[in-house]
């Protein structure tokens, strides 16, 4: 096969990679949150249940970011294949905030 013909494998490679990342970072913030669960059921003092529950939420932001960052190009485009427009782009990094 020339290069020209080639796949584009490091553009699939990096979308594998962005894929482990964000996986990676939703397990960290289940683990985290079953921890939340864990505490409230074993009466923690309330300082340790926010500041885990703040790791939880601070571990599902980074998810998010991490998702809009690496598909930017998809979620810049709309389903239809039309682009999306500013307000609707507003709404979905704002839904993150």
């Amino acid at each position: 096969m020339s290069d020209a013909t080639a796949p584009d494998l490091s553009t699939a490679s990096r979308d594998e990679e962005a894929k482990r990342k964000v996986v990676n970072r939703l397990r960290r913030a289940h683990g985290q949150l079953a921890a939340v669960i864990s505490a409230v059921e074993d009466d923690a003092h309330c300082r340790d249940v926010v500041h885990q529950l703040a790791a939880v939420t601070k571990a599902l932001d980074r998810a998010g970011f991490l998702i809009i960052s690496s598909a930017l190009k998809e979620c810049l485009t709309a389903p239809d294949g039309e682009p999306a427009d500013q307000d609707e782009l507003e709404r979905l990094f704002l839904s993150l905030a």
